[in-house]
């Protein structure tokens, strides 16, 4: 999780075609500690990619077209950016990926 001015970097492992879909839990990836979100959709066509994306926007509270993706396309480990992020979104994050109070 990286900010810079206007945008938040996260950093996720994303695990398509599970049971249950679910945001939570923390991976150690290429990019550093990852939030880890479950989605139903598989990998297929980029929809597990965008089922997830949406997954984090609705995890965060912002607007879908406010999380883009910055680059893992055809990985599970990728990084999305959070576009202007309000100022607890990095302890919410923090809570999602590492179960943490606070």
């Amino acid at each position: 999780m990286v900010t810079m001015d206007d945008t938040l970097t996260v950093a996720v492992r994303v695990k398509p075609g599970a049971s249950r879909a679910r945001v939570g839990g923390r991976f150690d990836g290429p990019h550093g500690p990852a939030l880890v979100i479950a989605v139903n959709a598989p990998a297929v066509d980029g929809r597990a990619t965008e089922a997830a994306r949406r997954a984090l926007a609705d995890a965060l509270g912002v607007r879908p077209a406010a999380v883009s993706l910055r680059a893992g396309a055809a990985s599970r480990d990728k990084l999305f950016l959070v576009e202007h992020p309000a100022p607890g979104l990095p302890d919410v994050l923090r809570r999602l990926r590492d179960g943490s109070a606070g």
